[in-house]
């Protein structure tokens, strides 16, 4: 069968969520039987998102093979339950660096290196991967930033020629626009989206649908002017108001016959009838009124809620499939350790300390784990938060607040945390952490052991530190329990405590593994804890969601 390919752009303004719909349209030709895999094109500089801060970029996405990702990757994993890898994240830096590459190494034969063709060669050879590592039915390919942006000029015109190059009956493209309300007029405005296609078609691109986002209800009206002054038919003018929860859009995209389009468009065949229980299910008990489990989230980066996006959408998962309502109090760090926000502590039911890097607001996190532990709060230590438990717990068994990270204090007498031996001689900060799916053995009658209810598990990791194994036995001796382990017992991947009704940590990512319809074993027994600390009913066994 002949790939087929999808391209979706974006108009008017960023962040209109191209990534999201991609996922969603994924997630309709899924459940048509049809093997999919996502793309996406991100047009900065930056080889890869791995040296950006979270303020820049929002979270960075860690596939299978350690490749580090823009935050859409994960969207389209959790919403369509596939595992992507690293050729289906482009970034402008990692096409340049290829092209110069070659050039320094004489394969172009002295000829003058041009955007086009070299540059754009370089993408749809990159573009054509994505097929051929997954054997994928349908590709989608999300073209990060807006149309008019200069950077995403190359990537625009690759996706112009890809049409001749593999014929239109192979190539559909799809336009994502915003449509602006007026509030004086009361009404909404197509002005934006006619002058984003007329950008696009200029560039050489029609688009064949336009996904119509809005705050507002989009009437029969609109769509008609949209289809007219932008040459698509009506029926392909899709609106997608605002709504409550993310995981609705599918479902919003199945009312509008997205499918059924695409499918006539590129002449393919459904494969099964789509079956929406299980997502009917989620968004019904999205809605329903549930007892609230309150939880917080104690980070560095809390200003932007997308610095921790698979976190929030795991423990969503979780609280969902235990019929509670999750109430996630945003606390950051640094106020902490400003003697502010401590009396949130009064009202949680469970702490998350997730990861990150540098050495701010990391005394506000310890505090975060001290008052978790003797307060007998659940906490759950995600990479850095599993570091700091290991931390706090060192400065109460040796009685001193000399006890740290290395990362953080590299002079410490007690570097309970310190930097992976492979680590040592890395100058370079881009890809050279431990990334990726790694094995951990888990220990029996542990608290890990009785969620994930198996000996053997595999999980992504991102980090340069490790547990000070010189620790291991006295951390033994006072409570702490090393419940999984690398193969060869060399490095800790899980701690927990023996005397709390649930403190653990993990210096891998679960949520990066948090599906909707497949909560993660971790945050659900996180979530029950939690359920368990607020005095309120939760569903046992959970909701069927498979």
């Amino acid at each position: 069968m002949t790939t087929k390919y999808i391209f979706i752009t974006g108009g008017v303004v960023s962040s209109v969520g191209k990534g999201v719909t991609a996922a969603a349209i994924g997630r309709l030709l899924k459940e048509r039987g049809l093997k999919v895999a996502v793309q996406k094109l991100d047009p900065y500089i930056n080889v890869d998102p791995g040296t950006m801060s979270p303020y820049q970029h929002g979270e960075v996405f860690v596939l299978d093979d350690g490749a580090e990702t823009d935050l859409d990757l994960g969207h389209y994993e959790r919403f369509i339950d596939i595992r992507l890898n690293r050729v289906c994240n482009i970034t402008t830096g990692q096409v340049y660096a290829e092209v110069i590459s070659k050039e320094r190494r004489g394969d172009f034969l002295g000829g003058t290196i041009q955007v086009i063709p070299h540059i754009t060669n370089e993408i749809k050879r990159r573009i054509a991967l994505v097929s051929k590592s997954t054997g994928a039915d349908v590709v989608l390919v999300e073209v990060g930033g807006t149309v008019g942006d200069i950077e995403s000029l190359p990537f625009l015109e690759a996706l112009r020629q890809l049409r001749t190059d593999l014929g239109r009956e192979n190539t559909a493209y799809i336009h994502v626009t915003w449509l602006p309300y007026i509030g004086a007029t009361d009404e909404l405005k197509t002005k934006p989206t006619q002058h984003s296609v007329h950008e696009l078609r200029s560039i050489g691109i029609s688009p064949d649908m336009i996904i119509a986002r809005s705050d507002q209800p989009v009437y029969d009206n609109l769509r008609e002017k949209i289809a007219q002054f932008c040459d698509v038919e009506k029926r392909a003018v899709i609106p997608m108001t605002t709504v409550s929860t993310l995981y609705e859009i599918p479902l919003l995209l199945e009312k509008e016959k997205v499918a059924e389009y695409l499918l006539e468009r590129l002449s393919l065949q459904s494969k099964k009838e789509p079956n929406w229980h299980v997502w009917e299910t989620l968004v019904t008990e999205t809605k329903r009124k549930k007892p609230k489990v309150t939880i917080a989230l104690v980070g560095k980066y809390v200003e932007l809620h997308d610095a921790y996006i698979s976190v929030r959408e795991a423990l969503k998962h979780a609280a969902l499939a235990l019929g509670v309502d999750l109430d996630l109090k945003w606390v950051h760090s640094t106020n902490l350790e400003k003697g502010k926000g401590l009396e949130v502590f009064d009202k949680v039911s469970g702490i998350v300390v997730p990861g990150g890097f540098g050495s701010r607001g990391i005394e506000g996190k310890i505090l975060a784990a001290h008052l978790a532990r003797t307060r007998k709060i659940p906490y759950f230590g995600l990479c850095l938060g599993m570091q700091l438990m290991v931390v706090e717990f060192g400065r109460y068994v040796l009685g001193t607040d000399q006890v740290n990270s290395s990362e953080f204090d590299p002079a410490t007498p007690n570097p309970v945390i310190d930097l992976m031996a492979e680590q040592q001689e890395i100058k370079e900060m881009g890809g050279t952490m431990r990334l990726g799916l790694y094995p951990c053995i888990l220990q029996s009658g542990t608290i890990a052991a009785k969620a994930y209810g198996a000996k053997k598990i595999e999980e992504r990791h991102r980090h340069r530190f490790e547990f000070n194994n010189q620790y291991r036995d006295l951390f033994a001796s006072k409570g702490m329990v090393f419940s999984g382990l690398s193969p060869d017992k060399k490095l800790v991947e899980i701690a927990e405590l023996r005397d709390h009704p649930f403190m653990l940590g993990t210096q891998f990512h679960p949520e990066f593994l948090s599906r909707p319809t497949r909560p993660h074993p971790l945050f659900m027994a996180f979530m029950r804890a939690a359920a368990e600390k607020a005095g309120v009913e939760y569903l046992d066994p959970p909701l069927p969601l498979e």
